[in-house]
């Protein structure tokens, strides 16, 4: 049941005639029966009586017309308090993000909702490795974030976004250096990390800690975004995104080793005081549009 359909019920209602409904609606005949039909199906009812070009509300239709106008004037309510709300909400939004290409974290679609929705607020972002994020979130320093994170966050509302796997990634040439090696051997090359604290540094140390090794750090770099193009270049190995490694190496640029998988999920964190504010509502709303999360929630 769509409010497009009780909208074609009414009027046809209140004309008699779909025709004269379709004038009204600007909507093709067609168009304005289908929907009645729809609507009719949905509700199990037969809304008209069909005679003679003419349409009359059946019993049941005069029983569910005065509900059907209720549920119309309330959409309009709805959709005029939005607009009200929207338009009251004004200041600024300061975003957290982790160090990650910017159409992986579907930013811009973000950012384009924001400003054509909410065109009193303004966006600033920051970079932050994840721990750094989830401590300013949960701090209120920051109004949201985006996070990556093996475990959900505690202290701050947490909505998933989607899962994420990666690869440990080596240069071609050092790959065929160790190709009959094995995680002692690998352990030894050269490696390149992301800052302390962040996603990559975490998921990089937890990968040898269960197999008693520490890699040889040789670079901590706060732009995760661009480790691939160190790697590409033979600086060093590094732990990248899925996506980002296969693509990698269907390119000839790199090598990925072994079979193991790193898991962690991308989500977005909001304070927990602020879970119910018309902001929070609001971007939260917007995200699921965004990433297709019907009904999703955050926790």
């Amino acid at each position: 049941m769509e409010i497009h359909q009780i909208r074609a019920f009414v009027t046809v209602a209140r004309l008699g005639n779909v025709t004269r409904a379709a004038e009204a609606l600007n909507l093709t005949q067609p168009a304005v029966t289908t929907q009645v039909k729809a609507l009719e199906q949905s509700l199990g009812v037969s809304l008209f009586e069909r005679a003679a070009g003419r349409m009359s509300l059946s019993k049941a239709g005069e029983r569910l017309l005065a509900t059907a106008e209720q549920l119309l004037v309330q959409s309009r309510q709805l959709k005029s308090e939005a607009k009200q709300l929207q338009g009251e909400l004004n200041g600024v939004i300061s975003l957290g993000l982790p160090s990650e290409h910017l159409d992986f974290l579907r930013l811009g679609e973000l950012v384009n909702k924001i400003s054509t929705q909410l065109p009193l607020i303004e966006l600033q972002t920051q970079i932050m490795p994840a721990m750094q994020l989830e401590e300013y979130v949960s701090t209120s320093r920051l109004t949201a974030a985006f996070s990556i994170s093996v475990y959900p966050p505690r202290d701050v509302n947490w909505l998933p976004l989607r899962s994420i796997s990666y690869r440990l990634v080596l240069p071609n040439k050092m790959a065929q250096e160790v190709s009959l090696g094995g995680w002692s051997e690998v352990a030894a090359l050269p490696w390149l990390d992301g800052s302390l604290g962040s996603h990559t540094h975490l998921l990089l140390r937890e990968v040898f800690e269960k197999r008693a090794l520490t890699p040889r750090i040789i670079l901590h770099s706060d732009d995760q975004a661009q480790m691939d193009a160190l790697v590409r270049a033979g600086s060093g190995c590094a732990l990248l995104r899925e996506e980002v490694a296969l693509q990698g190496v269907r390119q000839g640029h790199f090598t990925i080793w072994g079979n193991v998988k790193m898991e962690a999920s991308l989500g977005f964190i909001t304070p927990l005081e602020s879970v119910e504010s018309p902001l929070t509502v609001a971007l939260i709303s917007m995200l699921q549009r965004i990433w297709h999360l019907d009904g999703a929630s955050t926790t």
